[in-house]
Formats: C-alpha cells, sequence, structure tokens
C-alpha cells in the first residue's frame, strides 16, 4: 500500500505543479492573481474533446493543440484586458474572476453544461514493486514531467526566459537593462495559460470534460502556491509534492472529501505561521 500511496500522490503532484508554476509566474512577474486560470485548463481539456473525441486527431497533437490554443488566448487576454492592471493585485483579481466567468460561459454555450468523457487513449496496467499504475496516468506523469523539464530549461538558459526572471526581480532595473517589460508580460502570461491548457488536454481522458471543470484544478494550484509561497517557481514544485502526497495518503486511508479539507488546514496553518509560505521571500 506504501508504494501505491507514493506513485499515486507523485502522478498527482506532477499536475498539480503544472498549474501552480503558471499561477506563481503570473504573479511573480505582473503582481496579478489569476483566479481564471482553472478556465485555460478548461479550455485545453475542451480542445482535446473536439480534437481528438470528435475529430479523431492524434492524442498527443491534440494535446500539444490544446495547451496552444490556451496560450494564445492567454496572450490575448493579457494584451487586451491584464497589461493596464499590471501591479494592481485587486483590479487584476477582479479582472481574472470576470474572464473566468466568461470562459466558462463560452463553453456553456458552445458544449452544454453536461459532463463529457474523452475516449482513453491508452489501457490497462502495469507493475511497479507492488504498486499498479494505469498506463494513461502514467503517461501523463511523463509529459508532465517532460513539460517541467523544458520549462526549467527555457527559464534557466533562454534570453526570454532569464529576462523573466528579471522583471519579476526588479522590474525598473530590467528595464535600464534593455528588457521591454512588455513582452515579458505577455510572455509570461501566454506561458502560464500554456501550462495550465497542457495540463487540462493531459487529464481530460482520466477525467469528464465540462464548463466548471477547472475550479477544483484552480483552487488547488492556489493551495500549493500559497503553501509553496506566492511567486516562488520552487516553492510551486515543493508545494505540489506536498500536497499530492497528503492528498493520497489522506484519499487512501479516509476519502477524498477529508483531503481536501486538510489540505486547506495546512494553508490556514502555514499561512499563520509562515505568510509568506515555505519558500516565499516575506514582505519588507
Amino acid at each position: 500500500m506504501v508504494e501505491q500511496i507514493i506513485v499515486n500522490g507523485l502522478l498527482s503532484s506532477l499536475i498539480y505543479v503544472l498549474m501552480a508554476l503558471g499561477f506563481t509566474l503570473i504573479f511573480g512577474i505582473m503582481r496579478i492573481v489569476n483566479f481564471a486560470h482553472g478556465e485555460f485548463y478548461m479550455v485545453g481539456a475542451m480542445a482535446v474533446l473536439f480534437l481528438f473525441g470528435a475529430l479523431g486527431w492524434p492524442f498527443f497533437l491534440a494535446v500539444l493543440a490544446g495547451g496552444v490554443i490556451s496560450g494564445f488566448l492567454g496572450v490575448v487576454v493579457e494584451r487586451s484586458l491584464f497589461r493596464p492592471l499590471v501591479g494592481d493585485e485587486l483590479a487584476g483579481m477582479i479582472m481574472s474572476l470576470a474572464v473566468g466567468i466568461i470562459l466558462q460561459s463560452v463553453a456553456l454555450l458552445l458544449f452544454g453544461p453536461a459532463e463529457q468523457s474523452v475516449p482513453r487513449p491508452f489501457s490497462g496496467t502495469w507493475s511497479l514493486m507492488s504498486a499498479s499504475v494505469p498506463w494513461d496516468r502514467s503517461i501523463v506523469g511523463l509529459c508532465a514531467l517532460g513539460i517541467l523539464a523544458v520549462f526549467y530549461v527555457f527559464l534557466k538558459y533562454a534570453r526570454l526566459g532569464l529576462a523573466m526572471q528579471a522583471v519579476a526581480q526588479d522590474p525598473d532595473t530590467a528595464t535600464l537593462m534593455g528588457i521591454e517589460p512588455g513582452v515579458v508580460y505577455g510572455a509570461a502570461f501566454g506561458l502560464a495559460c500554456l501550462l495550465a491548457g497542457l495540463a487540462g488536454a493531459l487529464m481530460a481522458p482520466i477525467y469528464t470534460v465540462g464548463p466548471y471543470m477547472g475550479e477544483l484544478p484552480m483552487l488547488k494550484a492556489f493551495v500549493v502556491v500559497i503553501l509553496g509561497g506566492l511567486g516562488s517557481l520552487p516553492g510551486a514544485v515543493l508545494g505540489g509534492l506536498l500536497i499530492g502526497l497528503s492528498e493520497s495518503v489522506i484519499t487512501t486511508m479516509v476519502n477524498s472529501t477529508v483531503a481536501l479539507i486538510v489540505s486547506f488546514a495546512i494553508v490556514l496553518l502555514v499561512v499563520v505561521v509562515r505568510p509568506s509560505g515555505l519558500l516565499g521571500r516575506a514582505a519588507r
């Protein structure tokens, strides 16, 4: 049972980290709490439902298309709605709530209110020690791990990734060094929505797809980034692992409802003891 709990927790953690990295990337660079992040997750899943489920596209091509559509939509939304609100956390949060409601309503009009299933592209299980691992969740986990590796290399070595880190640390100094913050804002928002769209696209065959499917992943991403520290990318990774493993243990021993309650209880405790999060920077 221990091996099964660990495997389940790690597979869940990878998706939480994908969501949380995008969420905390936007906050770290633009100081906007994007509560529409779950809806970009939903857009990626809806793309797979239509392209893979209805049109018969290859699964991985549909997943890539779902991520690209979410990312492109994110760039458009950032440029038209969020750009004037950079640095204004309250106005940005209100705008994100409005964007989320609009995206939910559009999905409701296009796909209807009923939850729909996407055919599973992979079936069967394999054994890891005493744990039984479904192939579909294994493929999702490997893809998520690959996406996280590419994201790390991008931030570490790409010029745009280094520019994002510079703007997140000190936008005024970054501007003096020749970095255009506007370009970084659009790229960061688009990249964050791309990550959310890829997460939703990968998870579409595992769960049902509907207009409101992004609400729970958004809540869990919020829990993860508060635990790890808003704006901290390493904190998002640590928070995702902790929440994924703790949920796996409690869901196995009790049930998923208690696991969700415990997740928020952990966040409340962290906020009281260390408001900046486990790896966040304390406010000056």
